[in-house]
């Protein structure tokens, strides 16, 4: 079985949070879990937050089977690209220069299978 969950809108590009999301790739969820953890990253804290929820959801969806929360690993990690905030900054001599701000959309899949 598995399960998955999205994070979405996070105010950081999906370049820098692509460089944490693959070190998590095919871990097993406490692996995951651990090594998120302890990393410096900002994404860091934001996809433990993901990947607990896609552990949770997973428990929720089957409450009649007993799931072991160790046995599970990480099928997918993904972050695509969402809406990109445009604002104006002051430049020099009367101009505006343009700031793009952008969001990413996370997706976590975990999964109890081999």
């Amino acid at each position: 079985m598995e399960s998955k969950a999205i994070a979405r809108h996070i105010h950081q590009s999906p370049r820098k949070i692509r460089k944490t999301l693959g070190s998590v790739k095919g871990l097993k969820v406490a692996d995951a879990l651990n090594q998120l953890h302890f990393s410096p990253e900002k994404a860091a804290k934001i996809i433990e937050k993901t990947v607990k929820s896609a552990v949770a959801n997973l428990i929720n969806a089957n409450k009649e089977l007993k799931i072991n929360p160790d046995e599970l690993g990480v099928k997918e990690a993904f972050v695509d690209g969402g809406p990109v905030m445009k604002r104006f900054r002051a430049a020099s001599m009367g101009r505006a220069s343009q700031l793009r701000r952008p969001t990413s959309h996370i997706t976590i899949v975990v999964t109890d299978e081999k």
